[in-house]
């Protein structure tokens, strides 16, 4: 029987307007479908008007400037659904979604969603549960003790895997694909037994343990920073009163 690594997998990737899940807006996004290693990938691509101004530190990261965006760019409400709509059909087939630090890409589609839509990630995983791998999560859990940074650039060389164009949506989602691929083969006899759904809940535990060690990291180092659990989606804030 095929193990999970070895099978049909899908990543999700966006560009954005900033860092703050709360406030900033997705300029791009992709999905990367590819049904085995080294078979040709199948890749779906938006590119987003978001209404709102494009920083220069923004455009100085994935090259896209508020005004090619204006010009090329989709409103942003039917973009949100189709993404939705996107990875809502994967999850039907039971294929998993590749999102390196999930809680980003996730959460900003989930606020998104409520901008635009009205309406929330959660509703399109009703029927059909998402299921998630981290290479983020997957490589600090397996490789917890290896010193070094872990973006995808260094978990790319780390595991040998190509990265050509870092920092546009579909050349992100496909290394990131190939990074999972590449822990599973490494990791293989930790890995091999798991199902992406048990996998899926396992990272749950995983990413809060390793939220936490980076928050006690910033007591000690005199930060105040606040360090988020949640995985693979970040709860809503509430409202101010």
């Amino acid at each position: 029987m095929t193990c999970w690594y070895e099978g049909p997998l899908a990543a999700f990737d966006t560009e954005t307007t900033g860092v703050d899940v709360e406030t900033d807006r997705i300029v791009s996004a992709s999905v990367v479908v590819q049904d085995a290693p080294g078979t040709r990938p199948r890749v779906t691509r938006w590119l987003v008007n978001p209404g709102v101004p494009v920083p220069r530190a923004a455009t100085a990261v994935h090259g896209l400037t508020e005004e090619h965006l204006q010009r090329n760019g989709r409103w942003p409400a039917p973009v949100m659904f189709e993404i939705a709509e996107e990875l809502a059909g994967h999850a039907a087939l039971g294929r998993p979604l590749v999102v390196m630090n999930a809680p980003f890409d996730l959460t900003l589609l989930d606020r998104e969603l409520r901008r635009h839509r009205a309406s929330s990630l959660d509703r399109w995983f009703e029927s059909a549960p998402l299921l998630v791998l981290d290479p983020r999560v997957l490589d600090k859990h397996l490789d917890r003790y290896r010193k070094g940074r872990r973006t995808l650039t260094d978990l790319c060389a780390h595991y040998g895997v190509a990265l050509e164009g870092a920092h546009e949506a579909s050349a992100d989602a496909l290394a990131a694909l190939g990074v999972v691929r590449a822990l599973g083969r490494r990791f293989a006899t930790r890995l091999e037994r798991l199902s992406p759904a048990e996998l899926h809940t396992l990272q749950t535990t995983w990413h809060a343990a390793q939220a936490r060690g980076l928050q006690a990291w910033f007591a000690r180092s005199g930060s105040d920073e606040a360090v988020s659990t949640d995985w693979p989606l970040r709860p809503e804030l509430p409202r101010a009163a």
